[in-house]
């Protein structure tokens, strides 16, 4: 069985093959770690085998293990679904958050932000495929969404995130991954900064690759790297 430092190993390679092929700069693709429910043990290991951000699906969970490595120069990704009532806290602790998806999510934000005169980073989860499992703002509220962001001071927004139905073949997420990236393309001025680079984070373990392929520049692996080993 491979290890973490092995398995972190096989996916900057197939990360690099992937860009390489499809004419993309390698450098222009973030790897986040998704270590929810993994220890801190095993993040210090991928920290040590030269990853550096790592993604949290729950405030409360990411708490002990951002304090236990707050002295190493690790970044932090919200990328669960986050309630209003732990924006507080979570704007303390991560410096980028996935998984904004309504205007009320943003005015708690603002307000938040304001508070503190504290920039806060996001971006924005859109759930294209429209199942009603998943979180994200729905096609046909976006513009809503974009609205209720321009009304904000503090808020500064790098791009779209979505995750598409499970699926144990990959190239059925293709369609999912190009809606975004277009979506992304359409409404960029909307979105982010003038000169800014619009980030799409998109793609974990089963279909990262064609993710790349679409456009991703933030890919979300977990199993890939960690496995499936839970706590307890």
């Amino acid at each position: 069985m491979m290890n973490i430092a092995d398995n972190i190993r096989y996916i900057k390679e197939k990360t690099f093959q992937c860009a390489m092929r499809c004419g993309r700069n390698p450098e222009d693709i973030k790897i986040i770690a998704v270590s929810k429910t993994k220890p801190v043990a095993d993040i210090t290991t991928a920290m040590n085998a030269g990853l550096k951000i790592f993604g949290e699906n729950k405030v409360q969970e990411a708490e002990q293990k951002i304090f236990e490595l707050k002295n190493h120069e690790i970044e932090w990704h919200l990328i669960g679904h986050l309630q209003t009532n732990k924006v507080k806290k979570a704007i303390s602790m991560f410096q980028l958050i996935h998984s904004v998806d309504s205007p009320k999510l943003i005015h708690e934000l603002e307000k938040q932000a304001e508070k503190c005169s504290q920039d806060i980073h996001i971006m924005l989860q859109v759930n294209v495929s429209g199942e009603t499992t998943k979180s994200g703002v729905d096609l046909n509220d976006f513009e809503e969404l974009l609205a209720a962001l321009k009304q904000t001071h503090y808020l500064r927004c790098h791009g779209l995130m979505t995750i598409p139905p499970l699926s144990e073949e990959s190239e059925e997420s293709r369609p999912i991954f190009r809606a975004l990236r277009k979506l992304g393309e359409q409404y960029k001025d909307d979105i982010i900064d003038a000169n800014a680079k619009l980030e799409l984070s998109m793609g974990m373990t089963h279909d990262f690759t064609v993710a790349i392929e679409e456009g991703a520049t933030m890919v979300r692996i977990g199993t890939a790297i960690f496995g499936n080993r839970r706590y307890g």
